[in-house]
């Protein structure tokens, strides 16, 4: 096992009163891509801001790449490469120069060499002397992911970096994230887009009302729920329809493939499917994320 880059402890954060991470324990190792999944509001903001070292926990203990969070934290700063969830550069500066800005502010002994390096490896040569504010939403997330990384920090905690760019842009940004992995940095990618976390991450965290609810694999996740799917292959909008007025399953979603049912009794869930069928194949498969994650947050509201 690789050496650990974060571990923290019952990590506690209210704000005006109101919880917002309540006592979040996670170890991530160097090398490893983390998923960090949850609605809106539930926690994982907060939790990457506590560990980047901009908001001070109420609670709770941790260590990022050697260094306590309660002690200087400026001292592991320069090795941490932080995405905010929105737009955090100077949109009246040129791609140049928020590059430069920021490899100064990191204290990198030559800035100018290292912003033509990431221009380069960015893809951003034809943007650079453009302003910031000037750029489209994939290109703006292009350049913020470069002033996040063109130091080569050790940790990447990137929030929602994908959110709102083309599939082109997604890609692009999950492929720097792997050449930050493959030399050793260690990376929490919060995102909303469950095949993202299904194909690129080493684990998914899913944190729900600031609690962390699963923390291991997507099988570890379909177990947690204890649901079962079930296909009816070939059926039709109209069997969605159809299906979903007599409340025949729990969870129902029609699909190119056909239909999807998934629920806790699985007796339950192949009457309702052979219902449906009519001579069709049905046929078992994984629980969806979309499922297990819906089902997960419903069971937790009604705990």
């Amino acid at each position: 096992m690789a050496a650990v880059a974060v571990r923290v402890a019952n990590l506690v954060k209210s704000f005006a009163g109101r919880p917002a991470v309540r006592g979040v324990s996670l170890t991530i190792h160097k090398g490893e891509i983390v998923a960090f999944l949850g609605p809106n509001g539930s926690g994982k903001t907060t939790t990457m801001r506590m560990i980047a070292g901009l908001l001070r926990p109420d609670g709770g203990t941790g260590e990022v790449l050697g260094v306590a969070i309660s002690e200087a934290f400026w001292a592991v700063r320069a090795k941490i490469g932080y995405m905010a969830q929105h737009f955090a550069l100077y949109g009246d500066l040129t791609v140049r120069e928020n590059l430069l800005f920021a490899a100064r502010v990191y204290g990198l002994s030559d800035p100018a060499r290292v912003v033509e390096e990431a221009i380069a490896r960015f893809g951003l040569s034809s943007y650079a002397d453009v302003l910031a504010g000037g750029l489209s939403g994939g290109w703006k997330q292009r350049l913020q992911l470069a002033a996040a990384l063109q130091h080569r920090p050790g940790l990447l905690l990137l929030d929602e970096p994908t959110s709102g760019v083309d599939p082109d842009s997604r890609r692009f940004v999950w492929e720097k994230v792997q050449e930050e992995a493959a030399h050793g940095a260690a990376a929490l990618v919060s995102t909303h887009y469950l095949d993202e976390a299904e194909q690129y991450a080493d684990r998914i965290v899913y944190i729900l009302h600031g609690r962390i609810v699963v923390d291991g694999s997507v099988e570890d996740a379909r177990r947690a729920s204890g649901l079962f799917s079930l296909l009816v292959r070939g059926a039709t909008r109209a069997d969605w329809l159809r299906a979903r007025e007599r409340g025949l399953a729990p969870y129902l979603a029609w699909t190119a493939e056909g239909l999807v049912l998934a629920g806790e009794d699985a007796a339950a869930l192949r009457r309702a499917a052979e219902a449906i069928a009519a001579g069709r194949p049905v046929e078992p498969i994984p629980p969806r994320l979309e499922e297990v994650f819906l089902h997960l947050s419903r069971r937790r509201e009604a705990a």
